[in-house]
């Protein structure tokens, strides 16, 4: 480690004093390691609560080693103490537990590495871990996070199954030998992580992100067999809840047995009592939806078949009317009353014709006796006299008619053509 000088090496010095190290000056690797060793000893005790991950105290040494892990993020110390303080426990440590450590920082100067020096451990018991797990509940639960609105339903047959649970398991058997047994055809893509202990949630999180970023799968199950609620904590990480509230598939809770009540159980879209139940859930019956297919051809068959009688019934009434028994009587007889009504229109017609030419008749006789043509066969003459433009017109004065005119003269039957003589 070195210090960027802020001048020249002959004027540049530390708050103590110290000559400040340059490239030309620099300080060597133990004055560094002094230097950080004590400002980190300077920092003072410190509680710290994490999750055991690995201990090592062998039998005749003084000094003991843990590995403290944060279970929501994949950082960890390590923990010296001495082997008497963890014989005095009262009860061993194991992995997977969860302490309170009050320790100060210590940095080893001769490997340059950072521990915690412990003066206190404390177990952290069940009652605290489930009031834990509690004020963490209402915590997701007022950010909406268990809301029934939220929960999306799985697909009645889907493409298929994400399953998420530890290697060789009986939870895993029991989902596929369950899941296989009701629809054979089901694909299951198996991704086994730890389901206890630190790794197990930065394990379960990276499968639930793989798994829903897989295009072939449209619901993901997370399932365990039953254990203590230190076993089962890892389901009621905050880090694991938010993960699966923010999946993009539907994910289903299968975790320990009924009594059992992970918070995963509230933030999953569906939450299954055991494994066995998700199984049933996830995939349909095939000997039951054949069942029921069968159950509904049969009563489709029964409809149609009641719909046909009931048309058929229909068509026999009507044919049975007499209008349908034999249609071409409507047809005569309306035939008969068309040729009657033209029959009739035919007689009045006729009548109407014979009285008219009767008035014609009579007008025409009428017109006869007062015309000059019935005058004429009765003797009288018409004499005409041909003008000096060459027309003819009635002679009414003898004036009209002087010696040399040309006359015409009609009589009944024809006419006579005379000139007028002088005498």
């Amino acid at each position: 480690m070195t210090t960027e000088s802020t001048g020249t090496s002959t004027g540049a010095t530390t708050s103590t004093g110290q000559q400040k190290p340059t490239a030309e000056s620099p300080w060597p690797v133990r004055t560094v390691a002094r230097k950080i060793a004590d400002w980190i000893h300077r920092l003072g005790a410190v509680w710290v609560e994490g999750q055991v991950t690995q201990i090592s105290a062998r039998p005749g040494t003084r000094t003991a080693f843990v590995t403290l892990r944060d279970p929501s993020a994949d950082i960890s110390m390590t923990v010296t103490c001495p082997t008497k303080l963890l014989s005095d426990l009262e009860q061993p440590l194991s992995d997977g537990a969860h302490i309170v450590v009050h320790a100060r920082p210590n940095f080893y100067v001769g490997r340059g590495t950072i521990s915690l020096r412990a003066s206190e451990i404390r177990p952290v018991g069940v009652g605290e871990l489930l009031a834990r797990i509690e004020r963490l509940r209402k915590l997701l639960a007022a950010e909406g996070l268990f809301a029934p609105e939220r929960k999306r339903p799985l697909p009645f047959l889907p493409r298929g199954v994400g399953l998420i649970t530890g290697r060789a398991s009986a939870a895993e058997h029991d989902v596929l030998a369950n899941a296989h047994a009701r629809w054979p055809a089901v694909q299951f893509t198996v991704i086994n992580t730890a389901v206890q202990g630190a790794s197990a949630v930065p394990q379960i999180v990276k499968a639930l992100r793989k798994l829903d970023a897989d295009p072939d799968v449209d619901v993901i199950v997370l399932a365990r067999g039953g254990g203590s609620v230190e076993d089962l904590l890892p389901f009621s990480d905050e880090t694991l809840c938010r993960a699966v509230a923010a999946a993009g598939k539907p994910v289903v809770s299968a975790i320990g047995h009924e009594p059992d009540s992970p918070l995963l159980d509230h933030v999953a879209d569906l939450r299954c009592s055991t494994p066995t139940d998700a199984s049933k859930r996830i995939v349909p019956d095939v000997a039951v939806e054949s069942a029921r297919i069968g159950e509904l051809r049969d009563r489709a068959r029964r409809a149609l078949r009641g719909w046909v009688d009931r048309e058929r019934a229909l068509l026999d009434q009507l044919c049975s009317r007499p209008v349908l028994a034999d249609p071409k009587r409507p047809l005569e007889r309306d035939s008969e009353q068309v040729w009657l009504h033209v029959e009739r229109a035919r007689r009045a017609t006729l009548t109407v014709l014979n009285a008219e030419q009767a008035v014609v008749s009579e007008a025409r006789a009428k017109l006869t006796a007062l015309g000059p043509a019935a005058t004429m066969e009765r003797g009288y003459a018409v004499v005409q006299f041909r003008r000096d433009d060459g027309s003819l017109g009635v002679l009414r004065s003898v004036s009209d008619a002087p010696a040399g005119t040309g006359l015409r003269i009609r009589v009944g039957d024809g006419a006579i053509h005379a000139t007028v003589d002088d005498d």
